[in-house]
């Protein structure tokens, strides 16, 4: 009965949830406030809160048409499940966190963003605390010295998790907002200045 369950959960939970996405997606009014700059020659940091993450993948495909990105997700159970709904959508894996597979997910995004592809990442993921940043995102942009974009995504309809990052799934019907600000490089900023930057923008359009 458990490995039925595990595998209703590891294949046909990310399936269902995708399908879900889309159909959130096309039966919402968007709006999309995007620079417009996209630096699409460039490979590029893409970093939003882990509680936003689920429309994530629209946002960055309508502003960055022709680039190709991979997500750094956590190596856990919930990662799994995320990390194969993602590649429906279109987004690669790369597995691991802050806590477990964190240098090989490290060293997997430094290749990517030198090969020329995006690479994504949540600063206060897999678990926490909220709205924090771990010191991965900095390491990686100064590494490579690629510029990093800031996402939100807010929605009028919408179900709230009372999970520690209060994890949000938009209805369908309603309005959505995608947010990207203007990029930012890190190269002269410490590691504590990057940090600082990268959280107050990511506050100024967060659901909550």
């Amino acid at each position: 009965m458990k490995t039925f369950k595990k595998y209703l959960q590891i294949n046909i939970l990310p399936f269902i949830l995708q399908l879900f996405v889309r159909f959130v997606y096309l039966t919402s009014k968007k709006t999309f406030h995007h620079p417009k700059n996209n630096f699409d020659k460039e490979a590029c940091v893409i970093v939003f809160w882990h509680g936003e993450l689920i429309m994530q993948s629209f946002n960055y495909k309508y502003f960055r048409k022709k680039n190709k990105v991979s997500a750094m997700i956590s190596e856990h159970k919930d990662g799994e499940i995320v990390s194969r709904m993602s590649e429906y959508l279109g987004i690669h894996s790369l597995r691991g966190s802050s806590t477990r597979g964190g240098v090989k997910a490290l060293i997997g995004a430094i290749k990517e963003l030198k090969a020329g592809n995006d690479v994504a990442i949540t600063p206060d993921g897999p678990k926490g605390p909220r709205h924090s940043v771990a010191d991965g995102v900095v390491a990686i942009a100064q590494k490579t010295k690629c510029k990093v974009f800031f996402c939100n995504v807010k929605t009028t309809k919408f179900w709230q998790f009372n999970s520690w990052d209060k994890f949000v799934i938009p209805k369908p019907f309603g309005k959505i907002d995608f947010y990207i600000q203007e990029a930012c490089s890190f190269d002269d900023l410490s590691t504590e200045e990057a940090k600082q930057l990268v959280r107050e923008k990511l506050l100024i359009n967060s659901m909550t």
